[in-house]
Parts: C-alpha cells; structure tokens; sequence
C-alpha cells in the first residue's frame, strides 16, 4: 500500500484543517472539529498503525499542527486539542507496537513511524514552537492549586509528555553524520529548549513545594536531556581546553604514534635493497600442508607473517544466539554551547533540586506509585549527577540524599533482583541486563563517593565514610554480590561494557575492603549459611483402634444419666451445633455420613448435650428416610438410636499408607527446611579473595582484555590488578596457564603499540615465565593449556597429581571412598545374587556388605561406576507391601490360622484380609490358599448371600431408624445415580485381582449372558465384538507388540449396545477395561490380554443356535433391599455399611462387577435347582412406590430389572 495514497476520509479532514499561505497559516472554519477526528482515528487505528503512518507521510505536524500552535496560542480549546493530537503523534515507536517487532513486515512497518518520528523532532528544533509551550506552562504554574482546574493539570501533564516524546525520538545514524562538536537534531532541541526558558522551568517544577507530582515526569525529561553527554567531560568543561580531553587526545596520538613508527621500521627492514620483479616460491619447513610434505609459499617475504591456513576459507557464520550483545551508542561530544548549558544545569539542579527530587522519587518508588521500570530514572539519576559532583569539586552535602546505607540497600535490591530476572526471563534477558547495568553503575559511583569522601579534608565527612564502609563491609550481601556478578556473566546477553564497568566496580571495592582492613587488627563480619535440612515427610498417624463392646457398655452407662437430663430438659442444650454447610463443596450426602461420624465422636467423648443437639438438627435437615429417626420420635426412641449409633462400626476415613518411595524420588518426596543462620565471624581479606580464584572470573576478565587496545587506561589496569592479584597475593599464577589468555599475550607482545600497555606486558611476562618454569618439570601443562582450572587443578598441576590428601581439594566429598578390598567384596556379591529370582540384588549386598554404613544409592553408582550395571534403572527398587512374592513360614502358618477361623463365616476372604498382618492383593492370598491346599477351587471363597425370606426374619434387628440410616452412610458409593459409577466401582479390585476375575474363557464366563444377550436381540453388536477381538488378537501375534485397543462403535446398534448395561457387563466380565478418565470415551482392549486369551474370550461371546429348552425355572427373588424388614436378617446391626462389605468399612452401595457376577450365578443356581419348587410371594410394592424416591438409583433399577426377569422367565 502506498502510504502517500491517503484515505479520502483522512484527506478530508486533512484538508478541514486551513492552509498556510506563506508564514502565515488561516485555519478553516472545521479546524476544531477536524482535529477531534484525527483523535478518534488514531484511536482506531490498526495493528500497522495505518493512520500514523499516513499522516507522517503527509507531514500533517510539519504543515499544520504546529503552525496553528505557534499562531493562535491564545485560543485556549484550539491549543489544547492540537497538544491532545501532538502527544498521540509523537508517541514512542516501542508504546505503539509493544516491541520491535521479530518479522519483517511488523519491523518495516515500526520502521517507518520511527523515521516519521525524526522527522518530527527536527520540526521541533525551533524556538518558537518551544517559546510558545513554555509560555503557556509558566501561565498555568502561575496559577495557585485552588484556582487550577482539572483541564489546567491535563494540559501541564501534556506539555510535559509532549516535551518527553519530542526529546526521547532516536538520531538517525544515516542522516547525522557530523563529527564530534557539530550541533545534532538533538543538540538543537536542547538548545531551543534553553532559549526559550524551558529548563528554568523544570528545575522550578523538581524545587517546587506544592508540585511534588510531576516529579517522575521532570526525572525522565532530565534523562533524556542527558542522553548523550558524559558528567566527566561536563565536569571539566569550562577550563579553556578540558585536561581531561586534552590527557585523551594526548594518548590516542602517542599510540598511534608508536603504532605508525613501529611499522615503519618493520618496513624498512623488509625492503630489498634491489627490487624483484619475481615474488619467489618458498618452502616452509615443520608447517604440513594438506598432505605430508611442506607448504610451498609463492609470495615474497615480506608478507610471510601474514600466512595463515585459513586463507580463502569462508567465514564461519555465528548463530545468533551466541552473537555478542550489542554495544550501547558510544556517547558523542555535542556542540560546546550545548555543553556549556548543560553543565550551568547540572551546578543549579544539584544546588536546588537533586535532593528534594530524589526523595520525592524514591518515596513514589516505595510506595509503588510509580509505573514499572520507573525506578531505572532514579538509578541513571544517582550515576550521572554524584557523578558530576564527583568531578566538579566534590561537595557531598549536594548529593547527602543519595549517599548512605539506605541507597546502597536500595540499589543492591535493584541489581539482585535484575539479576534473578534475566535468570529467569530469557526471551527478555537483554532487556533486564541493561536495567542491571544501569544499577551496576550507580553502585560504582556510590562507591567512588564513599572513596572521595574518605579524602575530604572534614573529619565529619571521613567518619561518615567510615561508618558507611563498615555497614556495607560487615554484610554478606555486599561481599557476595560481584562473584554472582561474575559467575553468571553472559556476553550473549550482557554487552562488553557492562563487563568493563563490573571489572571496575570489583577492583574498587576490593581495594577499599583491604584498606579498610589492613587499619584493623581484627575485623567481625556478618555471615550468612543457608542450611538445607532434608525432612522426611511426617509419618501418618495410625489409625486407632475401635473401643471393644465392653468398652462401649461402660461407656453407655455413664451416657445414659446425662441422655435422661438433657431429654427431661434439666441440662440445656447447646445452639451452635450446624450439621450441614450449605458453603462446603462437600456432596449433601456426603456430610450426611459425616454427621453420623460426628454424633458417634460426641458419644464417645462422653458428650451427651452436643450428639442429641446434632441428631435433632440432622433430622431436620435430612428428614427424608428417617435416618436420624422420624419427625415425631419420642424419647425412649431417640435414646435407642443414639446407642446404636454409638455402637456400630461406622466406616472412617483411614489415611492412604504411605508406601517407600524409590531411590531415583526420595529427593522430590523428601521436604527441604531452608534455615539461614545468621553468625558473626573474623574476616580474612586473603580468605575472601580465594573466592574470586574460580575460571569463571579468570574467563570474564580474558575476555575483557581481548579488546586492550580499545579499553581506556583504567580498564586495563582495573583487569590486570585482579589479574596481578590472584597471581601474585594467592601463588595461583598456574590458573592463569590458559591458551585463550596466551594467545592474547602473543598478540600484546607483538604489538608495536605495546608500550602504552606496559603494565600488561610485565603481567605477561611474569605469567610466560612461570609457565616455562613449570613446564621444564612437568610435561603435562601443555595439556593442561586446553583447561579452565580450579583452585583444586592448579595445587595439582604445581605440587604434582596426587598430591591432595583424603578430604583435600573441591573433590572432597562426606562419602567415604571404596577400598579395593570392598570394591572386590561388592563385585563378589553382585555375581552372587545377582541370578537369584525374586530378590532385591541392593538389598542382598546391603544386607552382607561388611563396610558400615553404605546406604542403597552408594551401592547403586559403585556398581555402575565398576561397569557392573549400565544404569541405575537397572535396580528399581521394590515398593513394600505391594510386590510381595515370596511367603515366610511364619506367614503361611498366620494364613492357615485365619483361614480354619474364618472358614465358617459368610466372606471368608474378606475377613482374612482384614486381620492379615502383610498388605498382599486378594489375588495373591487366594493363590497362596489354593497352594496350600486349603480351599480347592475358587468358589469356595466367593461370599455366601443371603435370600430374601417371605416376611421379616426373627431375631434382633435394628430399628427402623437404624435400618433407614444403613444406606446413605457412604454416599459417595450409595448414592450413585449413574450406570457408570455402579460399573466402576471396584474397578481397581478388578484389576488387582487379574487372577480372580479373568476366568478362562472355556469355562464360560460370559457364555450365559452371552446368550441372554443374544435372546434379547443383540446378536449383531456380539459378533462386532467377537470380530474386533479376533483382530487384535492377530494384530498382536503379527506385531509382537501389545497396546491397548479402543472400542470404537460405528454402527448405531454397536452404540446403543454399548449403553447396555448387561452388555457393559459382558465386556468387564471378559477382562475388558471401561474408560479410565474424563479423557476416555471407549471401552478399551487390555495390552495384558493375549492372543489366546482374545481368542477363548472370543469363541465363549461366538452366536449359536437357541439352546435346548430346560426344566421350568420359578421366578427368582431379589436380594434382600436395606430399608425392607428382611434386612433384619443380617447380624450384626450395622449402621452406615454394608453386612455383605468385602474390605473393612466399606459401605453399601451399587453393586459392582464382581457383586453382579456372583448375583447371576446365585440366580442362576436358584433359578436350575427351584424348577419344582413353589415361587415365593413378591414383597408388596405400594410402600415402596411411594418411597422410590427415596431409594438410590441403583438398588431401584437392580430390583426392577430382576422383576422383569421374573415376567419374562414366568
């Protein structure tokens, strides 16, 4: 789109706005209306920003806006719509898109603002247009706070905005190429801004009492006045010619000087004395070429030394992310009267308004009043202005607002938490590390000004010194900062700038910190030690142990008094008893069980008031059932319920036992207690420079003295103090023998220039020289050239390999080393168990192992570490209680005990798991009784069920409340109202018990409700079934792979016949798997079934002909339901669970796969062995229509289903 094509609505109101008719601009009647459009569509504009664009194109600020501003500046709703539309206009590239944009087209577009916005800032550079803003400011501040309205404050914030957008546009590098001390856009604007009393009128709004809220906007605008400028070279401004630039000048020409005459002699030694017109072809000898023989050189001489082996070669492009962090702009010299004003400024802000400013800025930063990122003005601020005082005569009182322990605090704050951010945020990593530069600066000028204050000739001044060192030298945050400065030191992310002001930063504050010391005999410093306690998570508590019957009597007599008192009314009861949280996300009949739960604890606490209260509020609210007893209960009714409840076994919610966890997870599982111990300690300088004796330090600083011949003076011998000081103070020259580091000293030597570098090049040669001193005893530091060394390598590489003592050196561990005996025990043992099935190799070799005190992780990585194993997976540790395989004989002998004692009872399995010591599936124990032969077949242990009678049963029973109460007291299974939650719930004990529930096929397992099915019409989805199974039984023979296969029904009978419940039991009775999550849809093919398990399940589901008929069948009754007065029959009184449970405290609810499987063989059985036999009378169903509400789901469609059977079968 060509942009210089405008849209016919932006051109109309374009052309709405006047004309300017040589100097003087006539607007048009629209003018107003014209300029609110503009408004509205840069509001709208798109992601492009479109109608920025267009306008820019247009050079509508250029022709119109500030022509209009600049004549009629006295028509106040005029001036304020063209400031509005000025603000929009001039808004930074980076607010308008985000970011820079990473794509091309987005970066064209950003592009293009940005040259739009250069060119605005040159419209800018006019005294007039500033004249005009700063005439209108000075009106409105002349206005006292009650006489300033709401649109006054918007237009002085505007003005200032306007002025920050003007100042913050980029230079462009194409256009403005003038040397240092030509006037730039910038330096116009600045200079326009002077003329027109602009700056008089910021240092009146930073000074200014009742204008404290525009002090962030006053900050940045300095910021950027500043931008380009350096506070030494305006510090010694004004002197004639500065000494500063003069010393500068005077080495950049000796250097070149020395640089020019160096050549110049190497050149005359090469010249011949007659010249050849044939270069010559020289053999190289010791230099190989591709082959064996030497490189032939067919150049002069002269150019020999410029040989290299990667003539020609294509340069190897460098990725992107390992590509240096661009330099920051290097600052430029302005015009002097720029300078000259600027320097006036900087004396009159530190004078009046430095101080108060700061602290109004920091107190907006610590109240978070400010915006984000705010408070990297204020950092800039601190650097440039103590900076400037610094150098301008030192006057600490202009500056005291800034110097102290609080601004070290505040700007070590900064710096950390930058630090932790470009950590953490890496797409953003260049971002924060400018931010940590900017800090890392004002913490070295602070640092400088302690240092200048330790000169001044006032002792108050130098013992104001001396207590701020000995605050910031006695912490461990100060001390810790530049190692983590070092250590995490990226030049990918960290531009080489940043590195050059760290190196400066850490050799002032080691040279101050051992000044500070070597005047003391002894100094005490903070030290900080985080202890990591690794804690095992907290055992669970054991479940306790029901009172006894006995127990429970004695406690009903002393309840009994007390129950009496409160039914008779002469004890109050309590009023604050809630049994239901209507707020609680816990199901209705889920705090139902829970108030059982509740009045049974109140009971046994012996507190009587509190479980009659709880019990009547629980009627009312769950009335239905009569749960807690009827509406009407009289008193001897209410005390007979509340001793059942106190006496039955109701089901509570036991803790998960927690299982060991594995080797690889005991770290995740373990908790970690972070504790920082806070002690007080001697400080050792020497001590605390060991810490910077580390290759991330030594890299850092060798990368730094790469570019020597670029760096200022100071750098380089900031860099080779710490060099001089790592080998000199600590004898670690060895950690200096690096080829990086030679190399650079190659270059430096042979560098014509090199004597402006001369305390580099005496570096260089004391390390040089070591080295070849080493080298003449030990052969091997060539080899050790290639490394970055430790403390612990270089005591090494100087006293010989080896010579570290047992728990020397960084490789000193708590782990005691493995002799060679224990190392040949531990090989022993390995080959002894290692073929042993079904036994734990670490814990055999644990268990014989004569070393104490070796634990399994140890035994682990020898084994690997001696080649014995490949890794440590190849010992997964076995979880206890749940893989036990093998019996002990004390085990057996505990099962045949429980197995003759229970053998009589109605679940004689489900008893035995209850009292078995060793947690084992139920598979398991059923395997290990047909291996002992106590029971002969499977059936033996199924549980026995009880038959409805024709009326109720004789014997005790529970009340009609109690028999009531019976059923919800789980709710979570017996209220289900869902076919699937029925399904699934022991589907983890159908599972486990793999062995129990998947019979073979041959016997039949789904033959009779296969041809249920069949009778009933679902022939076709029977023989889809028997088809999907006989696939993937030859898919999986074909593959040798197993994986679990979906059900996946297309047909429309497929679909309704997997909504079938009798079908969903077919499939589970066959071993397949229902879906196991919210994320499943189908019924799955185990990848534990076989092909020839898929094929015998598949031959027992196959469609045959109609069986023969048999004997006449009676009708078959249904299982006894709960609130019938059968269930009377069923010892003992239960309340909350169900009689026929399988697992302790498991409650009654839906029956389940393996209830239903055993419901159909009883009926069946009944059903082959009653043929003559008389039916017995259904039980009456009016009291039960009019309770069906009342009854779960489940138990209503289990007897409907079984009086459908009965129609149909009579």
């Amino acid at each position: 789109m060509d942009w210089y094509m405008m849209n016919c609505e932006l051109l109309a109101t374009c052309s709405a706005l006047g004309y300017l008719e040589g100097d003087v601009y006539h607007r048009e009647p629209d003018c107003l209306e014209s300029v609110k459009d503009l408004i509205r569509y840069l509001r709208h504009e798109d992601e492009t920003r479109d109608v920025r664009q267009q306008l820019g194109a247009a050079q509508i600020l250029q022709n119109d806006l500030l022509p209009i501003l600049v004549q009629y500046p006295q028509d106040k709703v005029h001036f304020d719509a063209i400031i509005r539309l000025m603000v929009n206009l001039t808004q930074p590239a980076l607010l308008c898109f985000g970011k820079v944009p990473p794509d091309a087209t987005s970066r064209h577009h950003f592009l293009q603002v940005l040259s739009y916005l250069q060119a605005y800032k040159e419209a800018f550079a006019s005294e007039k247009v500033f004249g005009v803003l700063s005439e209108k400011l000075y009106d409105l501040l002349q206005l006292d706070w009650e006489q300033r309205q709401e649109e006054d404050t918007l237009l002085i914030e505007r003005i200032l905005l306007l002025v920050r957008n003007v100042l913050h546009v980029p230079p462009d590098p194409a256009e403005e190429q003038g040397v240092d001390g030509d006037a730039s856009v910038h330096d116009r604007v600045l200079w326009a801004l002077h003329i027109s009393g602009m700056d008089d009128l910021l240092k009146f709004l930073a000074s200014a009492q009742a204008e404290q809220q525009w002090a962030l906007h006053v900050l940045e605008i300095i910021s950027l006045m500043f931008r380009d400028q350096s506070p030494e070279e305006l510090a010694a401004l004004g002197q004639g010619r500065a000494a500063a630039e003069r010393g500068e000048d005077t080495r950049e020409l000796e250097t070149l000087r020395q640089r020019e005459l160096a050549e110049r002699r190497v050149r005359a030694l090469q010249r011949p004395s007659r010249h050849s017109r044939f270069g010559g072809s020289y053999v190289l000898q010791g230099l190989k070429a591709i082959g064996d023989r030497d490189v032939v050189f067919h150049k002069g001489l002269h150019n020999l030394k410029s040989y290299s082996h990667d003539l020609g070669k294509e340069t190897r492009r460098v990725p992107r992310r390992r590509q240096a962090a661009p330099e920051a702009e290097p600052p430029r010299r302005s015009a002097r009267n720029v300078r000259l004003f600027l320097r006036h400024f900087c004396q009159d802000f530190l004078e009046g308004c430095y101080n108060r400013l700061m602290l109004l800025v920091k107190d907006q930063l610590v109240r978070e009043k400010a915006q984000q990122h705010d408070e990297t003005y204020y950092l800039w601020a601190t650097a440039f202005f103590m900076a400037f005082n610094r150098c301008r005569g030192f006057r600490p009182e202009l500056v005291s607002e800034t110097v102290g322990v609080r601004a070290f605090h505040f700007i070590e704050q900064n710096l950390t938490n930058y630090y932790e951010m470009a950590m953490m945020d890496k797409k953003e990593a260049t971002t924060w590390a400018r931010r940590m530069h900017l800090a890392l600066k004002a913490y070295q000028e602070l640092l400088r000004t302690v240092q200048e204050m330790d000169r001044s000739p006032e002792q108050a001044v130098r013992d104001s010194s001396q207590v701020i060192k000995s605050n910031i030298f006695y912490l461990m945050e100060y001390r810790e900062l530049f190692l983590a400065l070092f250590r995490k030191f990226d030049e990918t992310k960290q531009p080489r700038s940043f590195l050059r002001d760290l190196v400066e930063t850490a050799h002032l504050f080691l040279r101050m910190l051992e000044r500070f010391c070597r005047g003391r005999a002894s100094l005490v410093v903070q030290s900080k030690r985080v202890r990591r306690k690794k804690k095992r998570q907290a055992p669970t508590a054991p479940v306790p142990q029901p009172p006894s019957t006995e127990e429970l009597e004695e406690l009903w007599v002393g309840l009994v008094p007390q129950l009496q008192a409160c039914l008779q009314g002469e004890v109050p009861l309590p009023e604050d008893v809630v049994p239901f949280d209507a707020a609680s996300e816990t199901p209705v009949e889920e705090q139902r069980a829970e108030a059982l739960l509740r009045i049974q604890g109140c009971l046994r606490d012996a507190r009587a008031p509190q479980a009659l209260r709880l019990l009547r509020s629980a009627r009312e609210v769950w009335p239905e059932g009569d749960v807690f007893g009827a509406p009407d209960v009289e008193p001897p009714e209410e005390t007979r319920l509340l001793r059942e409840i106190l006496f039955a076994p109701l089901p509570r919610h036991a803790p998960p036992e927690a299982e060991e966890p594995d080797e690889e997870e005991e770290e995740d599982e373990e908790e970690e207690e972070e504790t920082v111990q806070v002690s007080e300690k001697e400080f050792n300088f020497l001590d605390y420079l060991k810490r910077f004796a580390c290759a991330p330090v030594v890299r850092a600083l060798v990368l730094l003295l790469r570019g020597y011949a670029r760096n200022s003076p100071r750098t380089n011998h900031c860099a080779a103090g710490l060099l001089h000081r790592l080998a000199r103070d600590l004898h670690m020259e060895a950690m200096l023998f690096q080829l990086s580091l030679f190399a650079l000293f190659h270059r430096l030597l042979n560098d014509p220039a090199a004597g402006a570098h001369q305390e580099l090049v005496t570096l260089a040669k004391f390390i040089l020289g070591k080295f070849f001193a080493l080298a003449a005893t030990n052969k091997k530091a060539f080899v050790e050239l290639l490394f970055w060394k430790s403390p612990t390598a270089v005591r090494e590489l100087t006293e010989g390999y080896g010579s570290l003592q047992e728990g020397e050196g960084a490789a000193r561990s708590r782990v005691a080393p493995w002799t060679p005996q224990e190392e040949q025990q531990l090989r022993e043992l390995y080959w002894k168990y290692k073929e042993v099935e079904g036994e734990d190799i670490v814990a055999a070799i644990l268990a014989h192992l004569s070393a104490p005190g070796r634990t399994r992780r140890q035994v682990v990585k020898q084994l690997v570490r001696m080649g014995l194993a490949a890794s440590a997976r190849d010992f997964p540790r076995v979880r206890k209680g749940t893989r036990l395989v093998l019996w002990t004989q004390e085990q057996e002998e505990e099962l045949t005990r429980l197995f003759e004692e229970f053998h009589g009872s109605e679940d004689v399995l489900g008893n035995i798991m209850k009292h078995l010591t060793a947690r084992r599936s139920r598979a398991r124990v059923v395997e290990k009784l047909l291996a002992l032969g106590l029971v002969s077949e499977r059936k033996e242990l199924y549980k026995k069920r009880r038959r409805k009678g024709p009326g109720p049963g004789p014997g005790p029973g529970p009340g009609p409340g109690l028999a009531a109460a019976s059923a919800p007291a789980l709710p979570a299974q017996d209220s289900s109202a869902d076919e699937d939650s029925e399904e699934e719930e022991e589907e983890d004990e159908v599972e486990e018990d793999a062995v129990e529930e998947h019979r073979d096929p041959e016997e039949g397992p789904g033959q009779g409700l296969a041809r249920r099915l069949q009778q009933e019409g679902l022939a076709g989805p029977l023989r889809w079934l028997e088809n999907c199974l006989r696939r993937t039984a030859g898919d999986r023979e074909e593959d040798g792979v197993s994986h679990p296969v979906p059900l996946v029904p297309l047909l429309e009978e497929n679909e309704d016949a997997m909504e079938d419940r009798r079908f969903r039991a077919l499939l589970r009775r066959l071993g397949l798997r229902p879906p196991a999550s919210e994320q499943e849809s189908f019924w799955r093919i185990p990848a534990a079934l076989t092909p020839q398990q898929l094929r015998r399940a598949a031959a027992s589901i196959a469609c045959r002909g109609p069986d023969p008929p048999g004997p006449p069948q009676g009708p078959q009754e249904p299982p006894p339901c709960p609130q019938d007065p059968a269930a009377a029959e069923q010892p003992p009184p239960r309340l909350g669970s169900d009689s026929e449970s399988e697992e302790p405290g498991a409650s009654l609810g839906p029956p389940g796969t393996k209830r239903r499987r055993e419901l159909d063989e009883d009926l069946d059985e009944d059903g082959a062995g009653s043929s003559g036999a008389e039916p017995a009378p259904a039980a009456p169903r009016a009291e039960e229509d009019d309770d069906e509400g009342l009854q779960p789901l489940g138990r209503r469609k289990r007897v409907r289903r079984l009086e459908e059977e009965e129609e149909e079968e009579g």
